[in-house]
């Protein structure tokens, strides 16, 4: 069995001074981040190190998943909704999210059975930090504040049926979030750690359209990161043009909501050939396109 060590590798003795006290650590951050922090990195057999910064960084995780519960919840019409997914009325989004749900499962699923917890909850941790509250509830919150009753209820359920999956795969490393903020979800009764766990489900494969959303996220990291390294300022908008790769074309053409929403551009203009390109610009090369920014939008030059 692996030690549990100091932050500088040493192990843990009364003579050094360098052994910490359980609940010490659970009075300030609290038990699920010391369960959570222990569970992380770690494989079987080798020794870890523990430190204060590592159980800050699990409880920080804890206060994101309680704020983007509250969020979702914040956002429901109605606390006795239908829960049940109208697969024919999900956008490119919930698609994308399903789907990467669904690989999750399988794969968590299957470093659970072989005992590798450290593996598990990693996986876990970067879809609930990343997938979910990084980008798809962003992407949903368009839908969310606006006019289409029917786009906004499917973007409902799916953000509460992710949340009722994910809590369960993370109850083993986080049981008392995990429980309270489940008895909040729309028909839950009883108690999280007696029900199923999550399962694949095929009808919720969208093998396309995760493709067709990496690409256009691929974009929009790209935009930020060009912006970011020419210290745009955030609120500053900017002019989008785009060469699309072959077979991207229709995806861009119907991704200007994302790139007006989470890149900045202030309108977003498909061409044809890079000869549509006339003034001095910024470029960049995706898989899904070639991008321009005009360097005067993103530049002042005065």
């Amino acid at each position: 069995h692996g030690l549990v060590r100091d932050a500088q590798g040493r192990k843990m003795s009364k003579s050094l001074g360098n052994g910490i006290d359980p609940l010490e650590i659970i009075d300030q951050y609290g038990a699920d981040a010391l369960r959570f922090t222990l569970a992380t990195g770690n494989t079987p057999g080798n020794d870890m190190r523990f430190s204060d910064e590592k159980v800050i960084a699990s409880r920080n995780f804890a206060n994101k998943i309680w704020n983007a519960s509250r969020f979702v919840l914040m956002n429901l019409k109605d606390e006795q909704m239908d829960l049940a997914l109208p697969l024919d009325q999900l956008a490119i989004e919930d698609k994308w999210v399903l789907s990467k749900l669904n690989t999750l499962i399988k794969e968590v699923t299957e470093n659970m059975d072989a005992y590798e917890l450290g593996v598990a909850s990693a996986k876990v941790y970067d879809f609930i930090w990343d997938t979910y509250c990084d980008w798809y509830i962003e992407l949903t919150k368009a839908r969310l504040y606006g006019e289409d009753e029917k786009s906004k209820l499917a973007a409902q359920k799916v953000l509460v049926y992710v949340l009722d999956q994910f809590l369960r795969l993370l109850h083993p490393f986080m049981p008392f979030l995990t429980e309270q903020v489940y008895k909040f979800l729309p028909g839950s009764e009883g108690f999280l750690m007696l029900k199923s766990w999550p399962e694949v489900k095929p009808e919720l494969d969208f093998p396309d359209e995760e493709a067709k959303m990496e690409g256009v996220m691929e974009v929009i990291r790209t935009i930020r990161n060009l912006r970011a390294e020419m210290n745009v300022a955030a609120g500053k908008r900017t002019h989008l043009m785009l060469l699309p790769a072959d077979g991207w074309a229709e995806t861009l053409a119907h991704a200007g909501q994302y790139f007006q929403r989470l890149a900045g551009a202030s309108e977003t203009a498909i061409i044809e050939s890079s000869a549509a390109v006339t003034e001095k610009t910024v470029s960049a090369v995706t898989k899904a396109c070639t991008l321009y920014i005009p360097l005067g939008d993103l530049v002042d030059f005065e």
